[in-house]
C-alpha cells in the first residue's frame, strides 16, 4: 500500500508561497513562512519555482540517523512524521535528508517536515493554481517527474 502523496506541477507554480503561508498558518498559527513545513525554492531571473514538500521516501534516512526516534516512519498512514515532544533538535535529520525536507523551527527550538496535515494538506487546498495536488501514489507521473528532475538538476549545476 503506498498511500497518497503530494504532487507538484512545476509550470503552474507562480512563486506567491501562499502554500508555505497556510502551512505555517495550519500549523502554528502563526503567519510565518520560516516555520512552513513546505518550501518553495525560486530562480527569480528565469520564472522557474518549485515548491519542495516532505518526499516520504520508503525508507527515509532521517528515520534511520535520528537518535530519539522522535522521527519515524508511520505505517498506517506510509510517511514520516516527527514527534516534537521526542525531537532533541540535534539537526541529524536535517543533514541527512537528500531533498532538504525537514527544518528547524527557531521558536520552537524542534525539526519539522510536511506531515501532509495529517491527511488534508492545506497547501493543496489553497493552492488557485493547482500547483500543488494530494493523489494516490500509483497516479504519479513517472515521465513528468524525470522532466522536473532534470530541469532542477540543471539549474543547480549551473549556479
Amino acid at each position: 500500500m503506498q498511500g497518497k502523496v503530494i504532487m507538484i506541477d512545476q509550470e503552474k507554480c507562480t512563486g506567491c508561497r501562499q502554500c508555505e503561508m497556510v502551512c505555517s498558518v495550519f500549523h502554528t498559527g502563526a503567519s510565518n513562512p520560516s516555520r512552513s513545513r513546505i518550501r518553495v525554492v525560486k530562480w527569480e531571473d528565469i520564472g522557474f519555482y518549485l515548491p519542495q514538500p516532505c518526499q516520504n521516501c520508503e525508507k527515509p534516512f532521517c528515520t534511520e540517523v535520528c537518535p530519539t526516534k522522535a522521527c519515524h516512519r508511520d505505517l498506517e498512514n506510509q510517511r514520516g512524521i516527527i514527534e516534537k515532544d521526542l525531537c532533541i533538535g540535534c539537526k541529524t535529520c536535517i543533514i541527512a535528508c537528500p531533498f532538504g525536507a525537514p527544518s528547524f523551527d527557531k521558536t520552537d527550538r524542534v525539526t519539522i517536515k510536511c506531515d501532509y496535515c495529517d491527511g488534508d494538506p492545506q497547501c493543496v487546498s489553497f493552492c488557485t493554481v493547482k500547483a500543488v495536488s494530494y493523489v494516490e501514489a500509483d497516479q504519479l507521473q513517472t515521465g513528468r517527474k524525470r522532466e522536473v528532475g532534470a530541469k532542477f538538476m540543471e539549474l543547480m549545476t549551473h549556479r
